[in-house]
């Protein structure tokens, strides 16, 4: 007898695998020991997936096999040597992350084997953040992604997948050129303040008849100077007459 699973009967589960050894064949099937109180059952039918015509073209008695728990009875246990797929209908939840393979590229996206009755679907724009030109440029056949369900459509048998949810968010790099950029304006903007705070403080500019007027003022001014110079200059020159004339006219000592 070999197994890798000495479960209880009572705790056996649908999809469990285990480790047998034929036991005995027949037209319908074989009988599987599987470490239990009671033999497992496996029919022809879940030998493989392509039909099988005879028992013994599959398996042999006395042949260590692998299967998994199809449905546990209370007076026997169904094996199949088919695999199971890992999540029924039922079982696949929008925001689950799954594990899987891929099988296909298409120029709109990938497709992902991951244990449902369907592939799963990753449009080309949910393979990475930012653009994808590819999908070959993200990903291969036989890739192994994981991946988070956006949505699941029952009746039409449609899973669609996105790589790039659980990827983390990308950090733009323009961040720190925007920053200068915005530093360099406010310099900018500083400076021209400062230029009309100076203007601000500079005299007003005159006018043409302000400028005239001004003009017209010096020169007045100007002017009056010179005849007070001449004024003050025939002053003291006849101050300076006056003066020689009366010692000419006072007696002298003898």
């Amino acid at each position: 007898m070999v197994t890798t699973d000495t479960t209880p009967e009572a705790a056996l589960e649908p999809k469990a695998k285990l480790t047998g050894k034929i036991l005995k064949t027949t037209l319908a099937g074989a009988l599987v020991d599987i470490s239990q109180p009671i033999p497992g059952v496996l029919h022809i039918s879940q030998l493989q997936k392509d039909p099988v015509n005879k028992v013994e073209e599959v398996v042999k008695e006395g042949q260590t096999v692998e299967v998994w728990v199809k449905h546990v009875r209370k007076d026997r246990i169904e094996l199949t040597m088919i695999q199971p797929l890992m999540y029924d209908w039922k079982d696949l939840q929008e925001e689950m992350i799954v594990k899987g393979k891929v099988v296909r590229l298409e120029p709109y996206g990938v497709f992902v084997e991951i244990g449902a009755e369907r592939p799963g679907m990753i449009h080309i724009s949910e393979l990475a953040r930012g653009y994808v030109k590819n999908a070959s440029d993200v990903v291969k056949e036989g890739d192994e992604v994981e991946a988070k369900i956006l949505t699941v459509d029952r009746k039409k048998r449609q899973i669609r997948l996105s790589m790039k949810a659980i990827q983390p968010e990308i950090v733009e790099e323009e961040k720190p050129e925007r920053e200068n950029r915005r530093g360099r304006k406010n310099k900018k903007v500083e400076k021209e303040i400062e230029e009309i705070q100076v203007e601000e403080n500079l005299e007003p500019e005159l006018t043409a008849m302000q400028i005239a007027w001004q003009t017209a003022q010096d020169r007045a001014k100007h002017h009056k100077g010179q005849k007070s110079k001449r004024i003050k200059s025939a002053s003291v020159e006849q101050e300076d007459i006056l003066s020689r004339t009366l010692e000419k006219r006072l007696p002298t000592g003898a």
